[in-house]
């Protein structure tokens, strides 16, 4: 353990206490001579001391693009597609293009209440697990280029995110309803028939599969059990509009061994970053509604995310190595010690999320998880907090949004726990996000920029408030793995701790059970990894009660 009492802050500002004295990492340890090294990745070698690998674990430190990610601290995510046209959750992949008619889709609109609400990215739901794609690939028939609606909302959505200052996020389901096999689905419909017949219950995805029947619209791709051949991509189509910049050496090309759906999803990745980039978010979704049928795709990881790398080497990829992970829930709430560096057992470039129990565990990087068993590799890796603004991820007419004060207590619990917060806005299916929804969401966008957006402490003199604000360095590493805030009693200058906790990281906000008057704050720290790099510490007043 290391202590320190603090040092005194300067009347009317925030100064964070003199860090603990650090023995420095070892220098020449079993398992290693050479000093360490801040490094984003790191492999625990064999012989590894426990101190070495702690001493690793405190200078990993993020790429740029996971800096430049974790300093954004809310991104919109825009579930609209062809299941707010069906008002479903799930999608078949059997439904019929004509359906996607929504008419005049007000794109602008959502980019003025993402602004509002204090969003810096708007990510959209290119491709959902229906398979429905929301720009005319040119390797499928199930996109809004057989539908009524024909335009390209992904080109819409990247154009009006621009306009607005926002930076852009795609969503890319790697399960896709519109190529499951054609027998296989024949077969399945049958079974569940008969399931119906019998009065047995059947799942959401088993009703909707029912409703569409088949086949589905795609060319029976996923999970086919192909072989894996070598193809090049971009794999051009008759009439190729790309043909000849491929040939000059203007777009690049790339050869990969792929069976015939990995080949598809590779193709798709490079229409996107080709057509649509830059992009800052890319969205791996790990749901596969038809594994329980008994239908798997096993995906070539690696080779996407080298696609993914050459294409755009600045873009994070959810649940993909050096990008960013699911928190462990669909709640929006980060746990209350939520560490960015992460250990695996396996190495992270070929894999999917890389976290055993899907980032669901209670304790994701804690010592005694860097030093468990089997540990092979450590990483930065900070958690992403999802949720969605209705109790639905897709549009349905009788839900009612979260309220105004919902959503900034979320926003305490996500990007107050070292965790940005991913905030679903879906539209209606008349192509604007509801007056309801607006309304929460300006009040939402309004209240954390008047409570956040004034320290306290700058006025001078004593005064009162209820949150205080932590943050790290994380350029540096992310270190604290506890403290305590005190307080310099305006009469008698004697300190007096009021809050308390575990990780800090990017940002922590401490929400106090009462208000505290005082123009003096410390930060004590009680452990550390190693030097502990704090930013100054601020307070700052709440027009609520406290989100606890």
């Amino acid at each position: 353990m290391h202590s320190a009492a603090g040092t005194e802050a300067a009347a009317g500002t925030a100064t964070t206490a003199a860090p603990p004295p650090v023995a420095p990492a070892p220098a020449a340890a079993a398992g290693g001579t050479r000093p360490v090294v801040p490094a984003s990745r790191m492999a625990v070698e064999d012989g590894d001391t426990p101190e070495r690998v702690v001493a690793k674990a405190a200078h990993i430190v993020p790429t740029p693009a996971q800096l430049a990610w974790q300093r954004r601290e809310v991104t919109a995510f825009t579930h609209f597609g062809m299941n707010t046209l069906t008002d479903r959750e799930w999608g078949s992949g059997a439904e019929d293009p004509a359906l996607f008619d929504p008419g005049r889709v007000d794109v602008a609109q959502w980019m003025r209440t993402y602004r509002a609400m204090g969003a810096e990215t708007a990510m959209l739901t290119v491709k959902h697990h229906d398979g429905f794609s929301l720009y005319p690939t040119r390797y499928s028939d199930h996109s809004v280029a057989a539908s009524p609606h024909s335009r390209d909302l992904l080109g819409t959505y990247v154009r009006e995110a621009r306009r607005a200052g926002l930076g852009v996020g795609v969503y890319l389901s790697p399960s896709d309803g519109a190529e499951l096999p054609h027998a296989w689905h024949a077969d399945w419909l049958a079974g569940l028939r008969a399931k119906r017949e019998a009065g047995e219950p059947l799942t959401d995805v088993e009703r909707t599969a029912l409703a569409d029947g088949g086949p589905p619209s795609g060319h029976g791709r996923y999970g086919n059990g192909s072989p894996v051949r070598t193809h090049t991509v971009p794999t051009l189509v008759e009439g190729d509009d790309r043909a000849d910049d491929v040939a000059a050496g203007r777009l690049p090309a790339f050869t990969v061994r792929a069976d015939d759906y990995d080949a598809y999803f590779l193709n798709q990745l490079y229409e996107l970053f080709t057509e649509y980039g830059p992009i800052d978010e890319l969205w791996l979704d790990g749901a596969n509604p038809w594994r329980d049928a008994g239908v798997t795709q096993e995906y070539g990881f690696r080779q996407w995310y080298e696609l993914i790398h050459a294409l755009s080497p600045d873009t994070v990829v959810f649940q993909g190595p050096l990008g960013v992970r699911w928190v462990g829930n669909e709640r929006g709430v980060a746990r209350e010690t939520e560490w960015s560096v992460t250990p695996h057992a396996v190495d992270p470039r070929s894999t999917h999320g890389a976290l055993p129990d899907d980032s669901t565990g209670p304790d994701i990087g804690s010592r005694a998880r860097l030093l468990a068993d089997g540990v092979k590799y450590l990483q930065w890796y900070p958690a992403e907090a999802d949720v969605s603004h209705r109790p639905g991820w897709f549009h349905h007419p009788g839900e009612r949004p979260k309220t105004a004060d919902e959503l900034f207590a979320l926003y305490e619990r996500s990007v107050g726990r070292n965790a940005p917060l991913l905030l679903n806005v879906p539209p209606a299916r008349d192509g604007r996000i509801a007056a309801e929804d607006v309304r929460e969401l300006h009040a939402f966008g309004d209240r954390v920029r008047a409570v956040y957006g004034t320290n306290v402490l700058e006025r001078g003199g004593p005064q009162p408030f209820d949150r205080v604000r932590l943050a790290e360095d994380i350029r540096h590493g992310q270190r604290v793995e506890r403290f305590a805030v005190e307080a310099a009693d305006p009469a008698t200058g004697e300190w007096r701790e009021i809050a308390a906790g575990t990780t800090i990281g990017a940002y922590r906000i401490l929400p106090l059970p009462e208000p505290v008057t005082a123009e003096r704050l410390r930060v004590r720290v009680d452990e550390a990894r190693a030097e502990p790099r704090l930013l100054p510490v601020t307070a700052h007043l709440s027009t609520a009660p406290a989100a606890r």
